[in-house]
């Protein structure tokens, strides 16, 4: 069954992930991906990374369900055959630093020209205006000017700290991929395209918001913040490992008095109620800590489901690829990449009961379908043939 996007076309012209990674969300769920990749080594994370039969992992997560065209678009002819590309397109996706797409010619208003209902969508790291407009941005940048590294700083020194994976990156895509679908319904309703802007500093600001800022919500508010970024995290180390105990509820929280066998601790004026046990959530979980050392994490777990209070064991990425209630969600599938061999990787996270999100081509070579895509646009073999020796195609 086709995918909800099906007959939805997206001309990608972006690189790295924030945007090979919206658009691969996309693909998933249908939509015709064509990923226009540069001459010589096309996407450079092609380039690095864990890798088999030449194919780096982190390409084939994020751009299956693509095919790859390579064209120069630093020449005439190659603009153009953008352009034809364009013409049969409903998004254009490119995550260029601002200015670049106008001085290659390939900016918003000239693709509108061809394609007037085009959602056009440009990515960048920190928006089209300010003093770091013209930066060059990655993943840890953001984390650092977005306060993310900051509210991960470390408890004990307050150091800050980078999460050891691309947040920002990953965010970025996934609300690019919404706000693309969100376009094609606006434009489902009234016929016009638009363009979308979203940088990848505003999508991770936004996200860490809500619990994050919240101390920073209310203006003309006086009061302290009761949670504090140093307070520690939520890991807690038992006598073979580490678990995870998380309550909120005056239920959840005499749960996990009577777990820990310290009934003392309901007539602690601390912890009377949601809100003061968040303000003294330090010495709450110092408390947890030191008592959840005493026995192993399967007691434990075992001792807290029973009074159903939130837990969950920490598990290693070994012990997440056979853990049961993974194994239940049927997440991880596995299939043969042509030139890789054979993978492992999540299914698409949304469930779609009538129109069903699905894996359905691996990750393309660079440059797999130059020739079948420019077979679509009308161009002749011996065309397509002078375009390859031209250097325009490859």
């Amino acid at each position: 069954m086709p995918g909800p996007l099906d007959g939805i076309r997206v001309i990608d012209v972006s690189a790295m992930v924030s945007g090979p990674l919206a658009t691969m969300i996309l693909g998933d769920q249908g939509a015709d991906v064509i990923k226009v990749e540069p001459p010589g080594v096309g996407d450079l994370v092609r380039a690095f990374g864990t890798r088999r039969g030449g194919v780096p992992a982190i390409f084939a997560t994020t751009n299956r369900n693509k095919r790859s065209i390579v064209l120069d678009l630093k020449s005439t002819r190659g603009r153009v055959l953008l352009e034809r590309l364009v013409a049969s397109a409903d998004v254009f996706v490119q995550n260029f630093r601002p200015g670049a797409v106008e001085r290659m010619g390939i900016g918003e208003s000239v693709l509108r020209a061809i394609k007037p209902d085009l959602v056009y969508v440009s990515i960048s790291g920190f928006g089209e205006r300010g003093p770091y407009v013209a930066k060059r941005v990655y993943d840890p940048i953001v984390q650092a000017l977005s306060g993310l590294a900051t509210i991960q700083a470390d408890a004990a020194t307050g150091r800050p700290r980078m999460m050891r994976t691309i947040v920002p990156d990953k965010l970025t895509a996934i609300t690019a991929a919404q706000a693309i679908t969100a376009a094609l319904v606006a434009r489902e309703r009234t016929g016009v395209g638009q363009h979308v802007r979203l940088a990848m500093l505003d999508a991770t600001v936004a996200f860490l918001w809500p619990e994050g800022m919240a101390s920073h919500t209310f203006l003309d508010n006086d009061e302290e913040d009761w949670r504090p970024n140093r307070v520690r995290d939520l890991i807690y180390e038992t006598s073979d490992g580490y678990i995870t105990v998380g309550v909120v509820s005056d239920a959840e929280w005499r749960g996990l008095v009577r777990v820990l066998e310290q009934p003392e601790l309901l007539d602690d004026e601390r912890f009377r109620t949601p809100s003061r046990r968040e303000k003294n959530a330090e010495a709450r979980m110092r408390l947890t800590a030191d008592a959840l050392r005493t026995r192993t994490s399967r007691e434990w777990l075992e001792r807290l489901d029973a009074e159903e209070v939130p837990c969950a064991p920490v598990v290693t990425r070994d012990e997440l690829l056979t853990h049961p209630q993974i194994v239940a969600n049927e997440l991880l599938v596995e299939s043969t990449h042509p030139r890789a061999g054979r993978m492992r990787q999540p299914r698409p996270a949304a469930r779609f009961e009538a129109t069903p999100a699905a894996i359905r081509r691996p990750a393309p070579v660079h440059g797999e379908h130059t020739d079948e895509v420019l077979g679509e646009l009308g161009c002749s073999s011996s065309e397509i043939a002078d375009l390859r020796t031209a250097g325009v195609v490859s």
